[in-house]
């Protein structure tokens, strides 16, 4: 684990589990129709219960798929989140992919500023089937959590499951927002 401040506001680098992590809101990372069936989105389901994919799909039947950057709120189920912020990140090689990668993860704060949150937790949006490699994914990360406007959030953790991703995300946070 490691810390960095922005301003008044943590940025925690944890290595593990966001299913176990205790916070406001962890992000999932969605596809556009909620189909929570890999990856991080089905061990959110298979830990917090049916009801977020009962609510997913519901969300989607009221106001359709969820647009690249774009990002919808369910309840947490059985988990120890109050919420699941469910985040549409693009596929690697978009060539607008980066601006896009940057907006999920700003939307993602404002939502959980929105829901009125003092703690998040977020995965590597992208980097899984959707192909992002995990430095270039680590540097737009590093760069939105360095620049974005805090109001309510003091605790934004960024948890990731591989010892490999977590020292790329370490050694560009490092850089960019300064290790303590």
């Amino acid at each position: 684990m490691k810390v960095y401040r922005v301003g008044g506001t943590e940025v925690v680098l944890l290595k593990g589990d966001i299913t176990e992590v205790e916070a406001g809101a962890i992000v999932n990372a969605a596809n556009p129709y909620l189909e929570h069936r890999g990856g991080v989105a089905a061990a959110i389901v298979r830990k917090g219960g049916a009801v977020i994919q009962d609510e997913s799909r519901e969300w989607v039947r009221r106001y359709g798929p969820v647009p690249v950057g774009g990002v919808a709120v369910t309840s947490a189920g059985r988990l120890k989140a109050r919420y699941v912020i469910h985040a549409v990140g693009p596929v690697y090689g978009d060539p607008e992919g980066d601006a896009k990668l940057a907006s999920t993860v700003r939307n993602c704060l404002a939502k959980a500023e929105e829901l009125g949150l003092e703690s998040v937790a977020l995965p590597a949006i992208s980097t899984g089937v959707y192909g992002y490699p995990p430095a270039r994914a680590a540097e737009v990360f590093a760069e939105v959590l360095r620049s974005y406007g805090y109001t309510k959030l003091r605790r934004v953790l960024v948890v990731l499951y591989t010892d490999d991703i977590y020292r790329t995300f370490e050694e560009v946070f490092d850089r960019v927002l300064g290790g303590t």
